[in-house]
């Protein structure tokens, strides 16, 4: 095991990284940049009249260069992997924008409106195909790296044979779910339903104990067949269990109280679908058995036709006919709604991929990179640890208000915790952003207006070791056990492998995910050749059991089956708070109402039954995690702030963030006037070539190239969505970096690819756990 540690001893990198990138090469995108014309059109001043015959001129050549990208769109449109990339992405826009936009002859006279929107429309998907480091499907597949000393200076890669070394095909929870909702309606179903109690309610007695209210009295049936409901005893077997009472009845019952629930819940998990197969074994009814089993494996096998199908029309044929069986078998629609919560859930199926090129780093990158990261995490364990404490010492004060009624449990701890949680919390996250970001303006005392900030490491880590890591929290910990670890994105700025091995590299932080291990996200779990070496990297970090939160199943704030944690070890426990989404018939999976919150020597810790304790501030940590993951900003949002490069890593890249009304481009009309007027504007702001833009009014962000003016224009429309939607709505634009030619990931053929590097690092000095 490749050990890399970074210089203050504290945290450790895991030896191995995934390795992010887009299924199409990078260069790509340089096929919609028309060669001169760019250079044609800045001949023009912004003073300039747009007329006369230099411009009758540029105006022809211009139109010239359209037709000829309009037939590289069709080029691009034409080719099978891009159809059934866009199959898997949005298969009505196949017949409603690819195939139109194929039966045209292009022309400059035929260049009318809406020919152009299918331009466009290629455009927006090509780009997202060539050079967004997204991780779905064939075009977005999860790749796989390690450090490795024998692999020289720089980085080494295996490009492996073709693009994918292994592709898998799942379902979405909710098509389960809506098969399972289906069965559960049957009447004969009910008495093969086990019933579970709600986790923050326990029965005392002939009482019934829910946080926030007086104890109820229940009486003896009532409390006594709740107590029995665990999500395991079928209610056909607490009937046979008690047979002195009318079991339904009760169980109505307590499910009126909103005490108990009973209805068919498919637990998350990756393969919801083998849970369903496992309770249909355990039905007492043949008819209902066979019925359930006939509709599961009807969905499986068009599932199977899924994965065989090879190019777009197959699997557009191969997706219609499994939604047609879909809405037939359970008469619910077969595509959702697009919203925040759904992608990329919306069909029945989706598809994740191993990349077949793998990396490997060597010395000298590994030193660079530990050694620039170092400052970095110790200022990200002050965010952490600061915002544990702030949280934590709010819920001391209400601990003890409720110990001095009696004993605390966890159900009711929560619930008057939420106040803090969701108020008090987010109040202090901002303050505390605001404060690190103080420090570190104080840290890097950017120049007023200029474009590059650049500074020696050791500078920037003796301040930073001066500003975060000394005072009351030197040593206080990460604050929660998912704190340990920080995930950092990486990219690596060089033209080839060879010039990395040459030392000829910068690195660039994309993002710095705080308190999460986000390689244990399914996707990237079951996307790995070898899913048992992550589950032994876990175990090295965590040397006891932990105590985690079990979620909902999805959610607006990035829940889904995809992103589930994956590296869950037998020894773990997780607790329901509110919901119980986990498997019953898990022993490990507790209910809040069952555990109690203790003080001990001046801390907060959840006991278990068994008397095993944990941190308190554990059970908070997905909202915790939640409000800490996106803090990591070293410069406050301003009109502009500068690239900030420390020795060879590049910590923020330059910004911009611009009012939608204030552009005047984006109204003209003409697309020749848009486009130089575009560059002038360019010129002006100081922008570079590529950029990337997010705006409140688009669903992802896109990239942008100036020399391209199929790019503008979809810039420019973005623009005026955004003007019409919001008059002060800003766009952000950052600067693409590494650029599409700064690209060293390559394919067995030699094409190369945009990428970035996932890392884990974790906290090693502190250990926080389970306690017997």
């Amino acid at each position: 095991m490749t050990e890399i540690r970074l210089p203050g001893g504290r945290w450790r990198l895991w030896e191995q990284f995934a390795l992010r990138g887009p299924g199409f090469p990078a260069d790509g995108v340089l096929r919609l940049a028309p060669a001169g014309l760019a250079g044609a059109a800045d001949k023009f001043g912004p003073g300039d009249a747009l007329s006369g015959p230099d411009w009758d001129a540029f105006a022809e050549g211009f139109d010239e260069a359209a037709v000829a990208t309009a037939h590289a769109l069709q080029d691009i449109a034409r080719t099978p992997a891009f159809r059934e990339a866009v199959a898997w992405q949005n298969r009505p826009v196949l017949d409603s924008g690819i195939k139109p936009f194929l039966n045209w002859t292009p022309t400059a006279a035929g260049r009318t409106s809406m020919p152009r929107q299918r331009e466009e429309l290629v455009a927006h998907y090509w780009q997202r195909f060539c050079v967004k480091n997204d991780t779905i499907g064939f075009f977005g597949p999860v790749g796989w790296g390690r450090f490795d000393p024998e692999a020289g200076a720089g980085v080494r890669v295996d490009p492996g044979e073709g693009l994918v070394a292994a592709t898998e095909l799942y379902f979405a929870g909710w098509a389960v779910d809506a098969l399972a909702a289906s069965l559960a309606a049957d009447p004969a179903a009910r008495e093969w339903i086990a019933p579970w109690r709600v986790p923050f309610v326990r029965a005392d007695g002939d009482r019934v104990i829910v946080p926030g209210r007086p104890p109820q009295q229940a009486g003896a049936e009532l409390t006594a067949v709740l107590a029995r409901c665990d999500g395991v005893r079928t209610a056909h077997r607490l009937a046979e269990e008690l047979p002195e009472w009318d079991v339904p009845t009760v169980l109505d019952e307590l499910v009126r109280r909103r005490w108990a629930v009973w209805r068919l819940e498919v637990p998350a998990a990756t393969r919801p679908e083998r849970w369903l197969r496992a309770w249909l074994d355990t039905v007492g009814d043949a008819g209902l058995r066979e019925r359930g089993l006939h509709g599961l494996e009807l969905l499986e096998r068009g599932r199977e036709r899924v994965r065989a199908a090879r190019g777009a029309d197959q699997v557009v044929a191969a997706m219609s006919l499994l939604e047609q069986e879909f809405v037939e078998l359970t008469e619910t629609a077969a595509v959702r709604e697009k919203s925040a919560g759904t992608a990329p859930c919306r069909a029945l199926v989706y598809s994740d991929c191993r990349r077949a090129a793998t990396a490997r780093i060597g010395a000298e990158v590994a030193e660079v990179l530990a050694a620039s990261l170092e400052p970095l995490f110790t200022a990200a364990g002050w965010l952490t640890s600061r915002l544990a404490a702030e949280v934590m010492e709010a819920a001391k004060g209400v601990h003890a208000r409720l110990a001095a009624e009696g004993p605390v449990d966890l159900a009711s701890f929560w619930f008057a915790c939420m106040p803090i949680l969701h108020g008090d919390a987010r109040e202090a996250a901002q303050r505390l952003q605001q404060e690190f970001q103080a420090h570190w303006q104080a840290i890097l005392a950017p120049e007023p207006g200029v474009r590059r900030v650049g500074r020696e490491l050791a500078d920037v880590a003796a301040a930073v070791a001066e500003r975060f890591a000394a005072g009351p929290f030197a040593d206080a910990g990460p604050g929660w056990t998912a704190a340990r670890y920080l995930s950092p994105d990486v990219m690596i700025a060089a033209r080839r492998a060879e010039a990395i091995e040459r030392g000829e590299f910068q690195l660039v932080l994309g993002e710095l995910h705080l308190a999460s291990n986000t390689l244990g996200a399914s996707l990237f779990v079951h996307q790995h050749a070898e899913p048992a070496e992550l589950a032994a990297l876990t175990d090295r970090d965590h040397p006891g059991p932990r105590l985690t939160p079990l979620l909902p199943k999805e959610h607006r704030s990035r829940l889904s089956a995809r992103v589930k944690y994956a590296l869950r070890r037998p020894e773990d426990y997780q607790v329901a708070l509110v919901d119980q989404t986990g498997d019953p018939a898990d022993p490990r999976t507790l209910l809040s109402a069952d555990l109690a919150v203790v003080e001990q020597d001046g801390d907060l810790r959840v006991v278990l039954p068994d008397g095993t304790g944990f941190p308190a501030v554990d059970v908070f940590a997905h909202v915790l995690t939640t409000l800490a993951m996106d803090l990591f900003q070293i410069l406050p949002e301003a009109e502009h702030t500068p690239r900030v490069t420390v020795d060879r890593l590049v910590v923020a890249r330059e910004t911009w963030r611009l009012r939608a009304t204030d552009l005047d481009f984006p109204e003209e009309k003409d697309e020749r006037r848009r486009f130089v007027r575009a560059r002038h504007w360019r010129e002006q702001q100081g922008l570079p070539r590529f950029v990337f833009v997010v705006s409140p009014a688009e669903s992802r962000p896109f990239y942008v190239d100036f020399d391209s003016p199929v790019y503008v224009t979809v810039l420019a429309k973005a623009l005026r969505r955004l003007a019409r939607r919001d008059p002060d709505g800003r766009v952000v634009i950052t600067e693409m970096l590494p650029t599409p030619e700064q690209t060293w990931l390559t394919d067995d053929t030699g094409r190369t690819y945009t990428s970035e590097l996932r890392f884990v690092a974790v906290d090693e000095r502190h250990l926080p756990g389970g306690d017997a």
